[in-house]
């Protein structure tokens, strides 16, 4: 059985980690790179870099930082924001990140998924999914520019067009759950991890251990993304871990 993984998110806005409440009312959660180390050494099995605002204003990705990280931290990591081309994926991950996250490029140009996973291999393209749960409760869409524009795209058809065309993971995020602290949003994430055959990591809402632990057991979900949680100290990495091996899941102690 594959280990559940742990997984810090961090959002970064002008060179800072930022974390607020369904993607509004950002407040200041330290420097990326310090906070990338000190995951390194919580005991995280990997790290989510997302530069927030990127793709919305039009510019690159955050170099520099990728590069700092990358000297500094000894797990996977994963990079999105700002990917525009194959040359800016390359750069990317010549930078030292393992995996990319393309969202708003691969909404605008389906063939971008495509492309990105037979030149850098399935493994390193991750799907990011903003979703939000259509007001007559008959699905979710799919928005993008930092959940700032809805592209009417239903959530599950997207999930299996991204993994047809050659994403490896895709990586979930509830607009509706983030930062409330309530929970994971369980129905859409077993929804997609039961339709496709990569691994799903559900993101948006992890308050206490006994969501990770629904997250894995009721929503199917291969990993666990948190941000709120682990950059203000209100969880522990190992206590969570602690915490699932009790409950029988299987985690990277």
């Amino acid at each position: 059985m594959l280990c559940k993984r742990i997984i810090p998110c961090l959002d970064i806005k002008e060179g800072r980690v930022v974390k607020g409440v369904k993607f509004l009312g950002l407040r200041d959660a330290g420097d990326p790179v310090e906070c990338s180390v000190m995951y390194n050494k919580l005991g995280a099995d990997e790290l989510v870099l997302l530069d927030i605002n990127a793709s919305h204003e039009g510019r690159g990705p955050m170099y520099d930082i990728i590069s700092r990280v990358a000297e500094k931290v000894f797990i996977p990591f994963t990079v999105g924001g700002g990917i525009r081309d194959m040359d800016t994926i390359r750069s990317i991950l010549l930078c030292g990140a393992d995996k990319v996250s393309i969202n708003s490029p691969a909404l605008a140009e389906p063939d971008f998924i495509t492309e990105a996973a037979l030149r850098f291999g399935s493994q390193c393209i991750v799907l990011a999914m903003d979703v939000k749960r259509r007001a007559d409760g008959s699905g979710w869409d799919v928005y993008k520019n930092g959940g700032r524009l809805n592209t009417g795209r239903d959530a599950l058809e997207w999930a299996r067009e991204g993994v047809e065309r050659g994403c490896g993971e895709i990586l979930l995020t509830s607009m509706d759950t983030d930062g409330v602290g309530g929970g994971f949003d369980i129905p859409i994430t077993r929804l997609i991890a039961d339709a496709v055959p990569v691994p799903v990591i559900a993101s948006g809402g992890a308050g206490k251990p006994e969501h990770f632990r629904d997250a894995f057991t009721k929503g199917h979900a291969e990993a666990a993304l948190a941000a709120t949680l682990f950059h203000f100290r209100e969880l522990e990495i190992m206590d969570l871990k602690n915490y699932l091996a009790i409950e029988g899941i299987s985690v990277r102690m």
